[in-house]
């Protein structure tokens, strides 16, 4: 789950991460009301959106007095921010955050993930602060530094120095350093993170360290037990079709091809959205409708599936081990009628009751190709689409 740059903040401030006052504001006088509060000359106005390169977009303004904290935020209240990360359809701009200037000395970048090949904690540096990290980690990867945490000792001490000397902190920075990083990584642990980014990290003409921009993201599976992230969730920042799915404990995400996917887990999903890049088409959106489905289930993934304008055809691909393949069939028998199927769809079977499923299918009176195997059904769907147009 992903929260907004001013919820993060607000969270690694309890831990005491050393970041801007700011606050909030949804209209432009509430946005002169913060700026008042801060008090400073210069502020910042900060379009709050779940995606990075706000800055980049002109979604990220310093201004100067209380006429141009309000016209700032008229700019940005309603309007749709394009960036590299939300694609061409943009995200519309609710909220924005008013937030103290500071002068900044030297700009750094500070992360911390779970490594998945090491299953550890890791601190990720640079002194390319206020760079996107894949920029970096592409044309000059020997200017990242990663330290691994091991878990039975947690950090320590030495993990936060070698970071902090790796970026040229020196003197009395490296003491703050040392605490601004550990809080970082309580944190992180305690909220059950999975990253937090501190891009940029600012050395202050002051030399103080503070987060001047500040991204997290959490487990969703512990949600559970983080009440307080819950219920800084904003539905408006995510995909609706995505959203709908959850609803019904379905996985799905949306992508950008025309070839909509119905897989029952995730390892046969990626394997069934490979073959049909293999061969020339691309997967409109990964979906697991999970190993206990029920027929209703079904048949809302694939209500799913026909939602989205650009899915030209459907490749339902399911191997019934838990799920039986005449559950499988029915809900999409159900669906197909319910909604009048108008694209080419293929099903391949597999498992549980695959002979009884298959006489559904073949018993419906609809167009559906029977795919014998994963190469023979991702062929027949390519293959579908092609004729169509």
């Amino acid at each position: 789950m992903n929260i907004h740059e001013y919820q993060a903040k607000e969270l690694l401030a309890k831990f005491g991460v050393a970041v801007p006052r700011g606050g909030v504001a949804y209209t432009p006088a509430e946005a002169v009301a913060a700026a008042k509060k801060l008090g400073g000359p210069v502020s910042v106005v900060k379009a709050q959106i779940h995606a990075g390169g706000r800055g980049k977009a002109g979604g990220v303004r310093l201004v100067r007095g209380e006429d141009e904290v309000a016209a700032a935020a008229r700019a940005l209240l309603g309007t749709t921010l394009v960036t590299h990360q939300t694609g061409p359809g943009g995200r519309e701009v609710k909220r924005v955050y008013v937030e103290e200037g500071c002068e900044i000395a030297r700009e750094l970048y500070l992360g911390m993930l779970v490594d998945r090949d090491t299953g550890r904690i890791t601190l990720v540096g640079s002194t390319e602060g206020g760079v996107e990290i894949e920029e970096v980690a592409e044309h000059s990867p020997d200017k990242i530094l990663k330290v691994a945490i091991d878990p039975a000792s947690g950090i320590q001490p030495f993990h936060a120095r070698e970071i902090a000397f790796g970026l040229g902190l020196e003197g009395r920075q490296i003491g703050t350093a040392v605490k601004f990083i550990t809080a970082l990584y309580r944190a992180f642990t305690e909220l059950d993170a999975t990253l937090a980014e501190i891009n940029p990290l600012v050395v202050t003409a002051a030399g103080e360290l503070l987060a001047l921009d500040a991204k997290m993201d959490f487990d969703d599976n512990a949600l559970y037990r983080q009440p307080e992230i819950a219920a800084l969730r904003d539905e408006d920042e995510e995909n609706p079709t995505e959203l709908e799915a959850g609803k019904h404990g379905l996985n799905y995400l949306k992508l950008d091809g025309n070839i909509g996917c119905m897989v029952n887990g995730a390892g046969l999903a990626m394997a069934t959205m490979d073959i049909i890049k293999l061969h020339g088409a691309a997967p409109a959106n990964f979906l697991d409708v999970g190993g206990g489905a029920t027929r209703e289930r079904v048949s809302t993934a694939f209500k799913l599936i026909l939602s989205d304008p650009n899915v030209e055809g459907i490749l339902v691909n399911i191997f019934g081990g838990i799920m039986r393949c005449d559950v499988i069939a029915e809900g999409v028998v159900g669906a197909a009628r319910e909604i009048n199927l108008h694209v080419p769809l293929v099903v391949r079977l597999e498992g549980t009751n695959v002979d009884l499923g298959k006489r559904i299918l073949q018993q419906s009176g609809l167009p559906i190709l029977a795919g014998e195997n994963l190469v023979d059904a991702a062929t027949k769907i390519v293959d579908a689409v092609k004729e169509v147009h």
